[in-house]
Order: structure tokens, then C-alpha cells, then sequence
């Protein structure tokens, strides 16, 4: 049975950093492209960051390149997002998700319709304050 667990969330200030962590079982984690969605009230759950399973790719959305960071240890089935100067508008459930790759990988398009996602964590929650 597969799981993929979250951890990390918080509340913070704007202008500080946060670092989530997935970890994923009863999956080869290396054959899968994992990612980090995010949803906020009232909004659609949107692609934050993605990786392919040799870390070969990754995808950030625009309103968080620069500030985030994402990488992951298939060694520990981790998965991580490292996330600098946040803002208000960061503020939101994140969400780890699992995709299975196969040959083929696309990471932006595997992080931009999260219909194709085949695992998701329950989720933890990221407030920022101004």
C-alpha cells in the first residue's frame, strides 16, 4: 500500500523559510516524478515544484522560482521543498504528490495537470503572516 506523508508546514512571518519533507512507502520512489501542489481557500490546487525520479528535471511555477527549491533523496524516499522569502500569498495546504514515470517524462506537464497524479499526502498546512 502506498503513502506519502508530509511534514513541515507552520506558521512564519513573511520573509522567512520553511522546509517540507514527503516521505513515500510501498512505492519504488526512484521510478516516480514527485512534486509538491498547493491549495488554497477558495482555489484551484495549483503545481508548485516538481523533480523526475533521477533528478534529472525539475519544474517550478513562476511565482515561486527564485525562493524555492526543490530535491530529493531516493536513498531515505524523501522528498523536499526548501522555501525562502515567503509571502502572504504562499500561504496555503501543500500538497506531496507521486506520479509514475515510465520512459517518458514530462515534468512540466505532469506538475501543471494534477489529474495525472497518482498519490497524494493528506497534506500540511502553510500559513505566512505579514
Amino acid at each position: 500500500q502506498v503513502q506519502v506523508v508530509e511534514s513541515g508546514g507552520g506558521l512564519v512571518q513573511a520573509g522567512g523559510s520553511l522546509r517540507l519533507s514527503c516521505t513515500a512507502s510501498g512505492m519504488a520512489f526512484g521510478n516516480y516524478l514527485m512534486g509538491w501542489f498547493r491549495q488554497a481557500p477558495g482555489k484551484e490546487r495549483e503545481g508548485v515544484s516538481c523533480i523526475s525520479g533521477g533528478s534529472l528535471g525539475t519544474y517550478y511555477a513562476d511565482s515561486v522560482k527564485g525562493r524555492f527549491a526543490i530535491s530529493r533523496d531516493n536513498a531515505k524516499n524523501t522528498l523536499y521543498l526548501q522555501m525562502h522569502s515567503l509571502k502572504p500569498e504562499d500561504t496555503a495546504m501543500y500538497y506531496c504528490a507521486a506520479r509514475y514515470q515510465g520512459v517518458y517524462t514530462n515534468v512540466k506537464e505532469y506538475c501543471t495537470e494534477p489529474h495525472l497524479i497518482n498519490y497524494w499526502g493528506q497534506g500540511t498546512q502553510v500559513t505566512v503572516s505579514s
